[in-house]
């Protein structure tokens, strides 16, 4: 899961000064794009971050929805259960989110879930509530009924090369807050925007208003 040094920012960038000492790495942290970004595959987006060091940093949009697809349709195509089965599955494998992870390897999928559900050298424990798997395994375990309690599929992610996130935030392209399982596997993937800047005492309507005139 380590990041590729593929950018998903607005071309070729060099690295900026670091975050403030006291603020570290950003690891098991959401976050929350500014409406001044000027990167629309980032447009209100909320990320979790799964990774970031001195490496550069690897995260997954959690309130951009895949389109169209649905999980029991991708399990059929994957070949994971036979058309019809869907019926069969259980409760959280038929609600389950599909979502653009983000614009690096978008035909590949990853699954953040709950703590719950493990699997050696594959699940990689980001905190004590979080994990990414991206193989399929986690897929077969869901659909039948033996996988976590709480999860999203995204099909791709964002990267940063080394450097590259914290210029990013220094020229106010994100905050970021503390993650919460509600922001992160909630169903109102549409308000997640909203209620993480909320999270931070931010009024949205009053940042794109901000926004608008700067």
């Amino acid at each position: 899961m380590a990041p590729t040094g593929k950018r998903t920012g607005e071309g070729t960038r060099k690295p900026g000064p670091a975050l403030p000492s006291s603020a570290g790495y950003l690891d098991g942290q959401l976050l929350i794009a500014m409406p001044v970004m000027g990167d629309e595959r980032f447009e209100r987006s909320v990320i979790y971050l799964c990774a970031h060091s001195a490496e550069g940093a690897m995260g997954i949009i959690v309130n951009h929805p895949a389109g169209s697809i649905d999980f029991p349709e991708l399990l059929q195509q994957l070949g994971i259960i036979n058309k019809g089965e869907h019926i069969k599955l259980p409760e959280n494998a038929e609600s389950m989110k599909v979502l653009r992870g983000g614009p690096v390897d978008t035909g590949r999928g990853f699954v953040l879930h709950s703590s719950d559900f493990y699997i050696e050298n594959a699940t990689l424990r980001i905190d004590d509530g979080v994990c990414l798997t991206a193989t399929v395994d986690i897929l077969r375990a869901i659909a039948n009924g033996s996988g976590p309690k709480h999860a999203i599929l995204a099909l791709g992610y964002a990267g940063w090369a080394p450097g590259q996130l914290e210029t990013e935030i220094q020229s106010n392209g994100w905050l970021h807050c503390d993650a919460d399982s509600d922001l992160i596997f909630g169903d109102d993937v549409d308000e997640k925007y909203g209620r993480a800047l909320r999270k931070i005492g931010i009024d949205p309507g009053m940042l794109s208003n901000e926004a608008g005139h700067a």
